[in-house]
């Protein structure tokens, strides 16, 4: 492996311009591409097999309208304390409303005030409206159409709000994010590497990664259903490990020339040893994604799929690119007092800051370990309380429509009113099921069913008593399942939004334990391969499982127990977001194994050029702490960008990524891991001779290359001498 990698490292130096062109052709052949062809993102969720959603399948087929297809609008009106919606000028501006609704671009049907719609007091009353074309295909003349009727009521004397997904504002921006975490990152890589080229290099890499990332997303949503969060995950993954995976390699080529080795010849060790980290760290991230698919869900496997490709090109681009811009900055890659006395930079025996640090940890390893644990345990104590669910106009922004439009509804009609369920009755005896699901407990009103054309399915309408992300509307969903589930004749079944969500988070909560058992398995695997021993991945392992649980109890007490939900500017407390943990543990789990692989391997490559193990770990955690903690802080800096985002579904992995990384690097990898190595000794790093002869020597620590002449091809000998730049 390392002496592949050190031959790629010098072809990207020495045909640099050639690579260079390369990796401009792609860009631009993305970028192309994806003004030309790229696809609309969608927002649905499926979850195929539940019971929700074969209802919903049969509800397209005999109730078109009711199955979901098209957007739709619910406008919630209404009127001025002590008045009610009969009033004369207030039906005025009703009927003018309806009429506004009506007559926008792309409105099909526009259901009036009646009875049913209209709250028992009389002052607030829902008007729903519906569209021709799904919420992806509207036009900004039908938002401004909605935007217009709303503000028409609103002039007459009306509080008129709205939600649903044809509402405008489903995809906030993200572009102070980016800024933000691009900014900061800037600032740390400068504080570390002292130059402007080397700091530049990383986030130039990076950037290219993420537009080539990012485009071709789009592309792929030309032809498959791609979830708008993708993009947003690509880039706030693209940013952080490309950021990364070119920081530890630049480190590395310039601790390569601070030891004397030519440009050339440093930059093939650099992409040999620290490149050969990269490509482990880049697969465990990997596998953690395309892992995804075992949850079956495939808003998460295009998910994962999508960010996996994200992934391999910034991996792709670390080896291949960043060796190139090299050959580029010749000394510049150091500042210009370190070109001065380029053997400052090297730095490995000055007592410094790490340095202190691991020598403090190993001076006291049984309280460090104790200690760490402690903590750690302590903040995952509110995990115990996780609740899943799936976010509704309820916790969007207070400030925004759909949820004024929320709130009004549920002040007029009730909590449950938000969180309709739709019992859908196929062959049995529709008023029959009715009035056994009326006599359940929670349940707050039963709407008269209404045949399809065929005459075989039913439908009717159950309004809780409680919320839709309420345990008692899950338990209440459970008891009508329950209480229908031998009806004879036929089959009756509950759908609608709610119970969408109730058996999406069911199924991915039922997922958790078998997806992380086949990521840690795989990872194992992958790391008994690099390091060639047994208990540093299962030390890796348990140390993750301290690391997810602490992030999870973060998590659980600031967006369920409403902890600094003021200072985070979280909206509303409710559950955590289902598919959130399941995608939490694959990201977290990658760039945790990330900060192993980087940290531990420095360890290991000192131990096997004969360092005893005390002295190796001393020695590869003061090699390799100084740019960890880089990665580290830029990693925190993106993901924390992140939670300025008013939407829940970023600002959820914002906060989730930011303590996993915080605590990951800091707590266990730079403070458990050496205390527990230290107290391993040398058994750390022992392998029964059995295992030792089936596994594969990839040789990640680069040993081969630490040799006087390292191997080199005829055509490699007589390439010219590149000339450093003065």
């Amino acid at each position: 492996m390392a002496g592949f990698l050190y031959r790629v490292g010098r072809f990207g130096f020495r045909r640099r311009g050639f690579v260079l062109v390369g990796w401009l052709l792609a860009v631009g052949l993305s970028v192309g591409g994806f003004i030309m062809w790229s696809g609309t993102p969608t927002n649905g969720l499926e979850v195929p097999g539940t019971e929700a959603q074969v209802a919903i399948d049969t509800l397209r087929r005999e109730f078109p309208q009711a199955g979901g297809e098209g957007a739709s609008a619910q406008v919630v009106v209404s009127a001025h304390e002590g008045q009610k919606l009969t009033d004369p000028a207030n039906a005025a501006a009703v009927s003018e409303l309806v009429s506004r609704l009506g007559g926008s671009p792309q409105v099909v049907d526009v259901a009036a005030l009646d009875e049913r719609s209209t709250s028992p007091d009389g002052r607030f009353g829902i008007i729903d409206v519906s569209y021709g074309v799904d919420g992806d295909e509207l036009t900004t003349a039908a938002q401004d159409g909605l935007t217009a009727a709303l503000e028409g009521a609103r002039t007459a004397g009306l509080t008129a709000e709205a939600g649903g997904n044809a509402v405008e504002g489903g995809q906030p921006e993200l572009g102070n994010a980016e800024i933000i975490g691009v900014i900061v990152a800037a600032l740390v890589l400068l504080l570390t590497f002292g130059s402007m080229v080397a700091a530049g290099l990383p986030l130039l890499t990076a950037i290219l990664g993420v537009v080539i990332g990012f485009t071709g997303i789009g592309l792929v949503s030309a032809v498959v259903d791609m979830p708008s969060a993708v993009s947003t995950l690509a880039l706030m993954l693209g940013l952080a490990v490309g950021i990364d995976y070119a920081l530890f390699i630049t480190s590395r080529y310039r601790s390569e020339l601070a030891k004397g080795h030519d440009p050339e010849e440093a930059a093939g060790r650099a992409v040999g040893t620290a490149g050969s980290a990269v490509v482990f760290a880049g697969l465990t991230v990997i596998i953690a994604l395309v892992g995804l698919m075992v949850v079956n869900v495939p808003f998460l496997t295009v998910m994962g799929l999508g960010s996996a490709g994200v992934v391999a090109v910034a991996v792709l681009i670390a080896l291949t690119l960043l060796p190139a811009l090299f050959g580029f900055a010749g000394r510049r890659i150091f500042g210009r007092r370190a070109r001065r006395a380029p053997a400052v930079v090297a730095g490995e025996q000055k007592m410094t800051l790490g340095r202190r640090w691991v020598m403090m940890v190993l001076r006291r390893p049984v309280i460090a370990v104790v200690a760490g644990v402690a903590v750690l345990g302590i903040a995952a104590i509110p995990a115990m309380d996780l609740r899943l669910g799936l976010p509704d106009d309820g916790t969007a922004a207070a400030d925004s429509s759909p949820r004024k439009a929320y709130d009004l509804t549920a002040q007029g009609f009730g909590p449950g009113y938000n969180g309709q369920l739709t019992i859908v009755v196929d062959g049995a005896d529709a008023d029959a099921v009715s009035a056994t699901v009326a006599a359940l407990p929670g349940v707050a009103g039963v709407s008269p069913a209404r045949a399809s054309e065929s005459g075989t399915v039913s439908i009717f309408q159950v309004i809780p008593t409680t919320g839709p992300n309420d345990p008692a509307t899950t338990d209440l969903v459970n008891a009508i399942r329950a209480a229908t589930a031998d009806v004879p004749g036929g089959d009756v079944s509950v759908t609608g939004i709610t119970a969408v969500n109730i058996d999406a988070s069911a199924t991915i909560s039922d997922s958790l334990l078998p997806y992380l058992a086949l990521i840690v398995g795989l990872a194992f695997l992958l790391l008994l391969v690099v390091f060639r021993s047994v208990l540093v991945p299962i030390k890796a392992t348990l140390g993750f499982l301290l690391t997810i649980g602490a992030t999870f109890g973060t998590m659980v007490a600031v967006f369920q127990w409403g902890w600094l939900n003021g200072l985070l500017g979280v909206p509303a407390t409710g559950p955590i977001v289902s598919m959130m943990p399941i995608f939490i543990i694959g990201i977290a789990f990658g760039l945790a194994m990330d900060y192993e692989v980087f940290l531990v391997t420095r360890m290991r490559e000192e131990h096997v050029a004969g360092a005893e193990p005390r002295a190796a770990i001393i020695d590869g955690f003061s090699a390799s702490s100084r740019v960890v903690t880089a990665a580290a802080v830029i990693m925190i800096s993106i993901f924390s960008g992140f939670m300025l985002s008013p939407d829940l579904q970023i600002k959820m992995p914002g906060l989730g990524l930011a303590t996993a990384v915080l605590v990951d690097a800091f707590l266990v990898r730079m403070t458990i891991v050496p205390a527990v190595l230290a107290l391993l000794g040398r058994s750390a790093w022992s392998l029964p001779a059995w295992l030792d002869r089936i596994l594969p020597n990839l040789d990640v620590e680069g040993s081969a290359l630490h040799t006087p002449t390292p191997p080199v091809t005829e055509e490699e000998d007589s390439a010219p001498a590149v000339e450093l730049a003065r």
